[in-house]
């Protein structure tokens, strides 16, 4: 399975507990899934962990792995969709004597939904894109200052569906991702001339809470946590501008060819299923 996505996951992890050493890592989205196998794994080297998450009984049970793995770990409970939230968080983050040296970005909203079963919930959009999206801007507009003084880094966890041709139904999810992914890109050369490296990862599907409502997805290839884990710990040391499915070019070059070819058939086949519901 991992040939399909990611064939080499493996680095050096002596390497790594020397990269991290006497370094403070700022993880998102920390209480399940990617964010809490990241923290675990890190918890066996000395770097100090900032985990992030809205559930403070969910942190504290990542905190206590951390800590029997001999590592180091701090909590903050934080309502990422909250503006207000963010800005205690990041005067907090601002207070601690060790600054934050890479800041890995995983904290997501998945959505899939009809637009006609979204005609009242407008919300639907806005939440996500308050977490996807304004959340990490605001976050890196906090950070920037400190990643420049210490070199840091910072990791975005992004999604492959950025970068090919939209599919229906994932309006709200596509969209928040994208932007932030596209604001990101934009930033990430003048963050590269004062220093800070910047990596994207596009992931495939992987197998957390977040697919689970959407059944379709159940049978097909996915990534594990663990493994996407293991390819964060590894961008952290290689500092590598992006990582892709070796497949995600071809791709990319099929979904510009063939964009009126799909929208035809989409539309078609929609067409066809709304009869059969209605």
């Amino acid at each position: 399975m991992r040939l399909l996505f990611f064939p080499f996951l493996h680095f050096s992890r002596t390497q790594l507990q020397r990269h991290l050493a006497g370094k403070t890592v700022l993880i998102t989205g920390a209480s399940y899934g990617v964010g809490r196998c990241l923290a675990e794994q890190l918890g066996e080297t000395s770097a100090h962990l900032l985990l992030v998450a809205r559930t403070e009984a969910k942190l504290l049970e990542v905190q206590q792995c951390v800590r029997a793995n001999g590592g180091t770990a701090d909590i903050f409970p934080c309502d990422l969709r909250n503006a207000d939230e963010v800005n205690v968080l990041l005067d907090r983050l601002q207070q601690l004597s060790s600054g934050i040296d890479i800041f890995v970005s995983n904290a997501g909203k998945s959505i899939r939904r009809s637009i006609f079963d979204s005609l009242d919930r407008p919300h639907d959009f806005t939440r996500t894109m308050n977490l996807n999206y304004f959340a990490p801007v605001q976050l890196m507009l906090g950070l920037i200052p400190g990643l420049v003084e210490r070199q840091g880094q910072v990791i975005n966890i992004s999604a492959v569906n950025v970068l090919l041709i939209p599919v229906p139904q994932w309006a709200a999810y596509q969209a928040s991702k994208t932007a932030f992914d596209q604001w990101f890109r934009c930033v990430s050369p003048e963050l590269n001339a004062r220093g800070v490296s910047t990596t994207s990862i596009y992931l495939p599907l992987v197998r957390t809470r977040m697919i689970e409502p959407t059944q379709a997805y159940r049978n097909l290839p996915a990534m594990q946590p663990e493994q996407v884990a293991q390819l964060i710990c590894k961008a952290m040391l290689s500092r590598q501008h992006t990582y892709a499915p070796w497949w995600l070019m071809l791709g990319q070059f099929v979904s510009v060819l063939f964009r009126g070819v799909w929208e035809v058939a989409t539309s078609q086949y929609l067409r066809r299923y709304w009869k059969r519901k209605l």
